[in-house]
């Protein structure tokens, strides 16, 4: 559904949101979060050009949010790194159409949706949910 890189984003995102606006570096956020370190820079040199994240150099330097987690959702930390895919052809090849195709406007109806979750999905929402290593689904009944 997202890029490895765009989750990468939400994971570094949501645990400077738990850092109580102190900055911190990249080997604590790459340890915390197991995305690669140096993949990370790549990731945070991103958030920062969206005006997501700042950064400061040197002794007690770092990354932390430039918004309250509060103000910042999960679209706008996936977009600063990467786009929700959206079906831009028709999915039975039909050249042309006059409207979309039932199941191209499926899958299109689908695209919308997951951007409006990530729209209305604040990082603090993500940040008060309970952690654990593994996810853990419902059981069917």
């Amino acid at each position: 559904m997202i890029s490895s890189t765009a989750k990468y984003a939400l994971r570094a995102i949501v645990y400077m949101a738990g850092q109580s606006d102190r900055y911190v570096n990249r080997s604590e956020i790459s340890n915390a979060t197991l995305v690669p370190h140096e993949y990370l820079l790549k990731v945070l040199n991103q958030l920062d050009a969206a005006e997501l994240v700042e950064s400061r150099p040197g002794p007690g330097g770092g990354y932390r949010l430039r918004r309250p987690a509060d103000e910042i959702t999960a679209l706008e930390v996936v977009t600063a790194v990467d786009s929700i895919p959206r079906i831009t052809e028709c999915p039975l090849g039909l050249a042309e159409h006059e409207q979309l195709c039932p199941l191209h406007q499926l899958l299109d109806d689908a695209g919308k949706r997951v951007e409006e979750a990530f729209a209305e999905a604040k990082v603090s929402d993500l940040l008060s949910r309970k952690r654990s290593r593994t996810c853990e689904f419902p059981q069917k009944k």
